[in-house]
């Protein structure tokens, strides 16, 4: 089977997330990038040591396009942060079928630093403390994963939340008055709603 007669990590990186996005997580392995690449799977071993590599190559080249520029300083902090969260989830939510490999590789990518640090010198000039910012980053990152997750993985929409309302409200009357209320929500209302709630309690500990 014929080779380039070289591989970037851009290329092994290309052509990994297009078998992810077309056969999800599970359809990821050295073959089948190598199959990509129309390349023997012995080759391919030549540029990438294994799959765990291959992976962290993907979520680079997909938080590569995270813009990290520190919003204008005369915005409000939380409208900062806000903008910088919402660059974020646009990037990750094109390609959401790669969201489980985040936490594992977001300590290697150059690209989930830079946003990293840009965040938490935003959080630093709103006067939050050591601690709380290191709570606060976590936090922020826990929260744009589980929420694409939700939207893209796991959805309660449509059918979802037809059988939550469809259960015993005797049994279960929260849930069930919560997902006819749920009707009306759109991702984007969502998402920005569960910022909106977390940025309020970080501006709790912020200085006055």
């Amino acid at each position: 089977m014929p080779r380039p007669r070289s591989l970037t990590p851009d290329q092994a990186a290309a052509a990994a997330l297009a078998v992810i996005d077309r056969d999800g997580l599970a359809g990821l392995s050295m073959r089948a990038v190598a199959a990509e690449l129309d390349m023997s799977t012995m080759a391919l071993y030549r540029y990438v040591r294994d799959r765990e590599e291959l992976e962290a190559l993907v979520v680079e080249l997909v938080l590569s396009g995270v813009d990290s520029t520190p919003p204008p300083a005369t915005e409000a902090w939380h409208d900062r942060i806000t903008v910088l969260v919402a660059r974020l989830r646009d990037t990750v939510a094109a390609h959401p079928a790669i969201l489980p490999l985040t936490p594992t590789h977001r300590h290697r990518s150059p690209s989930v630093l830079r946003w990293s640090e840009t965040v938490l010198g935003v959080l630093g000039e709103a006067g939050i403390e050591a601690e709380d910012r290191v709570i606060a980053l976590r936090a922020l990152l826990a929260y744009v994963v589980g929420a694409i997750q939700q939207e893209h993985l796991g959805p309660l929409a449509g059918s979802g939340t037809a059988a939550i309302a469809a259960l015993p409200a005797d049994e279960f009357p929260h849930l069930t008055a919560t997902a006819r209320d749920a009707r009306s929500l759109t991702p984007d209302r969502e998402f920005s709603g569960g910022l909106d709630l977390l940025l309020r309690g970080l501006g709790a500990r912020s200085a006055p």
